[in-house]
């Protein structure tokens, strides 16, 4: 019996040893490495001193460290409102009807194979002052062309192609956990009296409630490592004010060499990442419904 458990045992560890490695070699060693070199002052190659907590004294110091938090947050709040919640209503839309869905199903998830970079050289010349579609609508309207991104609008306009890219991910997801409910229950709510917009709110959203959830937490996870699209509209201006964690971090290593500086920034998107996740479980924290 012994043996048996011993070769059992060791056949786990044989299968689940790549992936532990895998972590270890390309997530844990990087994320350790890069939290040492947040101590230190250096160009990436060979200059490297040590410096202490400075680095972390430089991000408190930082306004612009300050903007990005505060522009990362905001896109968090717009992905989880409308990423998150346009997902969900046509997720619903599209589970009531009988005709279509496989059509619906590609139409909506294919931004998703297309680049961030792409998307962002599309939406920049939607949103061009000289040839951009919008000030083209504007005009053939009578109306005069427009700045739309400016100081105010900057995080509003980035925030569009980021939400339109990925509501079809959450929408395949969403889809997919509302097909798993027995159609028995609405079969019940049905001869309770119970259909259409009551029968969304009452038994749909609550049994993919934890679906929902996880949703909410890779678009908060996604934010945090968006730099691609917004480097291309606006390249975090104007005036620093589309600025996120994502780009400025990205900025300092490859535009300032200061290696250092970004590793500190790298290890407040972990923190925030952590804390904000640890924060939204807390929120919905509930027993798990099952069916």
């Amino acid at each position: 019996m012994r043996g048996s458990k011993r070769s059992k045992l060791l056949i786990i560890i044989l299968f689940l040893s790549p992936a532990l490695i895998f972590l270890v070699v390309f997530m844990f060693y990087p994320f350790i490495m890069n939290f040492i070199n947040s101590f230190y002052k250096s160009d990436g190659f060979i200059e490297s001193t040590f410096i202490g907590l400075d680095n972390y004294r430089r991000l408190i110091n930082d306004d612009t460290i300050k903007i990005a938090v505060k522009n990362t947050y905001e896109i968090m709040l717009y992905v989880c409102l409308f990423e998150v919640g346009i997902a969900i209503i046509l997720a619903t839309m599209v589970d009531s009807i009988t005709k279509g869905q496989k059509f619906f199903r590609t139409v909506y998830f294919f931004p998703i194979v297309i680049s961030a970079t792409a998307i962002g050289m599309m939406f920049k010349l939607v949103y061009s002052y000289d040839v951009g579609l919008l000030n083209t609508l504007m005009e053939s309207l009578g109306q005069e062309r427009r700045n739309w991104i400016t100081v105010k609008s900057a995080v509003k306009m980035v925030s569009i192609p980021i939400v339109w890219q990925y509501i079809g991910f959450y929408f395949i997801i969403i889809l997919t956990a509302i097909k798993q409910i027995p159609k028995d229950l609405y079969e019940s709510a049905y001869l309770d009296g119970i259909n259409g917009f009551t029968k969304t709110i009452y038994i749909t959203l609550p049994l993919i409630r934890n679906v929902i959830i996880t949703c909410l937490i890779l678009a908060i996870n996604g934010v945090l490592k968006v730099f691609d699209m917004v480097l291309v509209i606006t390249e975090g201006g104007p005036l620093n004010q589309s600025q996120i964690l994502g780009l400025y971090m990205y900025k300092k290593a490859f535009a300032d060499n200061a290696f250092g500086y970004a590793a500190s920034i790298s290890v407040l998107i972990v923190v925030l990442g952590l804390l904000t996740i640890f924060i939204v479980n807390k929120i919905f924290k509930k027993e798990t419904i099952t069916y």
